[in-house]
Formats: structure tokens, sequence, C-alpha cells
């Protein structure tokens, strides 16, 4: 499988991370999380393989979370209705995401992600 990164174009980050791969040399496909916001099926999976708490998963610097008041209602929610949630919108997930044969990154930290490639 080519790894796949998904993205929210506009994101400064996230093009700091598509600059890095493409530096680096490392084939990806590209996937915006706003046109084509990953499923339920797909986040459920991923979560369980990333091995992280669901909570890494949200975006808790965006607008949406906020406006939501996630922070609030998050710890109340059962895992279901948070993954039913991030599949419903984009911009609540953390972002960018590199999903690959040995592995999920969460967002961008160029030291994680040299370990991670290296």
């Amino acid at each position: 499988m080519k790894n796949l990164f998904i993205e929210y174009p506009k994101c400064s980050t996230c093009q700091k991370a598509k600059k890095w791969l493409i530096e680096h040399n490392v084939e990806f496909t590209d996937r915006n999380i706003v046109t084509d916001v990953p499923t339920e099926n797909e986040l459920e999976k991923w979560i369980k393989e990333s091995g992280e708490e669901i909570k890494k998963w949200f975006n808790t610097s965006g607008l949406k979370y906020k406006e939501l008041q996630l922070k609030e209602k998050l710890p109340t929610m059962t895992e279901k209705e948070k993954i039913a949630l991030l599949a419903s919108d984009g911009m609540l997930i953390k972002r960018p995401l590199c999903i690959t044969d040995k592995g999920i990154l969460i967002g961008f930290k160029e030291e994680k992600w040299e370990k991670f490639f290296g």
C-alpha cells in the first residue's frame, strides 16, 4: 500500500508535512480531509492501529472543536459517538494524518517523522 497522506491543504502544518514527504522522497497518495472525510469504519480501524487514545485524534485547537464545546462533552461520550463525531466533519480531526503499512502518524513533528521514515 502506498502511504496515505490526509491533509487540509490550507493548513500550514499540513503544507510543512507534505513538503517534508516530498523532500525525503516518500511516496504518498494525497487526500483532502474536508472533501473526503474519513469514514467511521476507517477511523475505527486507524484509531485501533495507531495505539493512541481517541482524544489524540481530535483537533483541539480548531474552531469547530471550541464551537461545539467538545472539551466539556467528550469525557461523557462513548467511543462510538466520538468516532461518529470525527467522521461527521474533517475539521474535527487532528491533521495531517499519514497512514502507512508500518504505522500511523497523527500531526506533524519533524523529529517523529524522521525517526518513523528513517
